[in-house]
């Protein structure tokens, strides 16, 4: 069996990754060098705001940290290593067509954005000159009822929905129409250990998603009249940062990742009935 070295196994991917599977071995965040030689990457920031506060973070985290580990592995194992690092759809940023294609050209906006897309050619450049083997995953928006620091700037739909679940009013931007793919964390572990797991992913970037377009509005719409919640909804325009960095809409192109078996087991109104019932405490 494939034991995994997890960087990243406390974050909110990481962690569930790890409560389902026993193929790993957590790596301590100030280490470097792996375990094993099977990597499985996830340490990042998470969202665009950063260069607000600290103007190096997502280039140290996403980009220097990164690179030490690439090293120490490659130091460690030659070029007897798989490197699986997990992205973001944010790289693709505004693109001209929808859903986003693995091979689709990416315009990411927010020093976020960027970093996990230059971190993306830096795994390829690198592997590419030394022989190594890869594998890069994109994944949708993730949700899911174990994310205790959802909020605004991360994980935007579970914060809400958590407002609406307590019938405190909300802002929604553009009306609400903003078209996004969301996917259960119970069905994102799945899919990344399935591509992970897979020969036919070697050197190859993945979108992990439902491929299903969803409206914010429609999805909390739900939750509303699931919960007979009072919240009124506060239609404002969006600040001047968010129309810089965000794009208006994105759902991805899943034909890879189905071709993987791969089937989604939580439908987002599933997905929300289990977040209500976690923010009730049932």
């Amino acid at each position: 069996m494939t034991v995994f070295s997890v960087y990243g196994s406390n974050g909110f991917i990481g962690s569930e990754y790890c409560n389902l599977f026993n193929n790993h071995i957590p790596i301590l965040r100030e280490q470097d060098e792996p375990e094993t030689n099977d990597i499985l990457y996830l340490i990042s920031t998470i969202h665009n705001y950063n260069v607000f506060d600290d103007i190096k973070l997502d280039v140290n985290t996403n980009l220097i940290k990164l690179l030490d580990v690439i090293k120490s592995s490659h130091s460690k194992y030659g070029q007897d290593f798989i490197f699986n690092f997990v992205s973001s759809w944010f790289v693709y940023g505004k693109t001209d067509s929808l859903p986003a294609k693995e091979d689709s050209v990416c315009n990411p906006q927010g020093f976020y954005s960027i970093t996990k897309r230059t971190a993306e050619q830096l795994i390829i450049s690198y592997c590419e000159t030394f022989g190594i083997k890869y594998r890069i995953l994109r994944l949708c928006n993730v949700y899911g009822d174990y994310d205790k620091k959802s909020s605004k700037k991360r994980n935007a739909l579970q914060y809400l929905i958590e407002e609406v679940v307590k019938g405190n009013d909300i802002n929604l931007y553009d009306c609400g129409e903003n078209i996004r793919d969301f996917l259960h964390i119970t069905d994102v572990c799945h899919a990344i250990k399935l591509v992970v797991d897979s020969d036919k992913t070697i050197n190859s970037i993945i979108n992990i998603g439902s491929g299903v377009p969803t409206k914010f509005i429609d999805v909390i719409n739900y939750v509303k009249n699931k919960t007979n919640s009072q919240s009124e909804f506060n239609f404002i325009d969006p600040p001047h940062f968010h129309k810089v960095v965000q794009v208006q809409d994105m759902y991805l192109e899943t034909t890879f990742l189905k071709s993987l078996g791969f089937n989604q087991s939580i439908s987002i109104h599933e997905g929300a009935d289990k977040l209500i019932n976690a923010i009730n405490g049932d």
